[in-house]
């Protein structure tokens, strides 16, 4: 059975002489969350906590350093989070979220890396990172550096859903559903809570209304349902995806040597 890393090397822990030499030409990988409602079983850290644990293990799988977590997301959407009906959510505005990307990415390309990968995990980012990403030019602020974005979901394969989930309500409705739940179950199990809310009838991708009715369109902030879900089927699900990063990336741009003293971390074996 394969096991989840328990410890990687973090740019963080690098003292500022170390950053150059270690740095140079070597991957950084940097999930980016949120901090939303997900009903009433599972916590509001589950969209930091899936690309947290997802980046830990290509970190620890394809060498490199991993940043700090972004914590905070774009608005939840009704027809996508549940949007702000229920308590907990704390969201940044679109247009702040995209100039915060931007800054954070300037800064980031001084660093010299070989390769700069995102990990997001809350549904409603995918599109202002993208778009922070290419406004900032990226050809120009990272001449030598490969960047590479992606929704955790966007590596589930057909094949894997039609045999796992083949009523699958798509990921636009997957909200506190079947894949959070049992991905939590597995990564945070003390976290979360017995009940399983389920939604008959998921809204429509691409669909907006108001004003909204909560009670319709969702189940306490449930958009699909939670019935089924178990720590086999995350655990399963997870590895489907770190093999799909691990597949995207390929070999690593550069694995960090560490720093020449000895001191401090230093990549990980692939």
């Amino acid at each position: 059975m394969r096991q989840r890393t328990t410890s990687v090397s973090r740019y963080g822990d690098l003292t500022s002489p170390e950053v150059p030499r270690t740095m140079r030409g070597a991957t950084l990988v940097w999930p980016v969350g949120g901090l939303e409602q997900h009903g009433p079983h599972l916590p509001l850290s589950v969209d930091m906590d899936i690309p947290d644990a997802l980046a830990r293990q290509v970190v620890a799988e394809t060498g490199g350093l991993l940043l700090p977590g972004q914590p905070f997301s774009a608005r939840s959407l009704p027809q996508s989070g549940g949007g702000l009906h229920f308590p907990g959510t704390v969201h940044i505005g679109g247009s702040t979220f995209i100039d915060y990307l931007t800054s954070c990415l300037a800064a980031l390309s001084r660093l010299g890396v070989g390769r700069l990968v995102l990990i997001n995990g809350h549904y409603e980012n995918e599109g202002l990172l993208f778009e922070a990403i290419d406004g900032c030019a990226p050809t120009a602020l990272f001449p030598d550096t490969e960047v590479v974005a992606f929704s955790w979901w966007s590596l589930v394969t057909e094949d894997w859903l039609a045999e796992h989930i083949p009523r699958f309500p798509g990921w636009h409705a997957e909200h506190a559903g079947l894949t959070e739940t049992s991905l939590m179950m597995y990564l945070r199990p003390d976290v979360v809570r017995a009940e399983r809310p389920s939604h008959p009838s998921p809204p429509p991708a691409g669909v907006y209304r108001h004003p909204v009715d909560a009670d319709v369109m969702s189940h306490q902030g449930v958009l699909s349902s939670a019935a089924g879900a178990s720590a086999e089927l995350g655990e399963r699900l997870f590895w489907h995806l770190v093999d799909g990063v691990v597949g995207i990336l390929g070999t690593p741009a550069r694995d960090s040597a560490g720093p020449a003293t000895g001191h401090g971390p230093t990549a990980a074996a692939p």
